[in-house]
């Protein structure tokens, strides 16, 4: 039952933040955000663009299977940014972890996100029907969301 109010939670907060959003051409990305952004990540294509109150988010990939999101303020600073992982992208550290918490799990859907420079691991799990999200810390540990 308390997955399924987290995810609800999940798609009411995302659903809501699509209302507000609206996709813009690169043209209108002020160019101190468009400079870091090609700093950070100089191989990304497939880029769309959105403003989101006054939060500019891109989407883009940077390989054919590699999707990646980052938040960038108006002063051009990265807030965070997150991209779809595969198992053998896990450090070590947390597939520890969860091949001891979660043994009877697997990995269904993985996200590295780095938020002011701080890596964490959110990872789907699931065992037959039921679902759960858990965030890792870098070193493996669980963090409560």
């Amino acid at each position: 039952m308390k997955s399924k109010v987290v995810q609800l939670f999940a798609v009411l907060i995302f659903g809501s933040s699509a209302v507000f959003a609206q996709d813009i051409p690169q043209s209108q990305v002020p160019s101190v955000i468009l400079n870091n952004f090609k700093k950070e990540f100089p191989k990304a294509n497939d880029i769309e663009w959105e403003l989101k109150g006054e939060t500019y988010n891109v989407e883009f990939e940077i390989s054919w299977n590699s999707d990646y999101e980052a938040w960038y303020s108006a002063d051009g600073k990265m807030i965070r940014y997150t991209q779809d992982i595969n198992n053998s992208d896990f450090p070590k550290s947390v597939l520890n972890s969860i091949k001891t918490k979660y043994s009877d799990y697997r990995i269904d859907d993985a996200k590295k996100i780095v938020i002011n420079g701080v890596e964490t691991y959110r990872v789907e799990l699931e065992k037959g029907q039921e679902e759960m999200d858990v965030l890792f810390s870098k070193d493996g540990k669980v963090i409560p969301f």
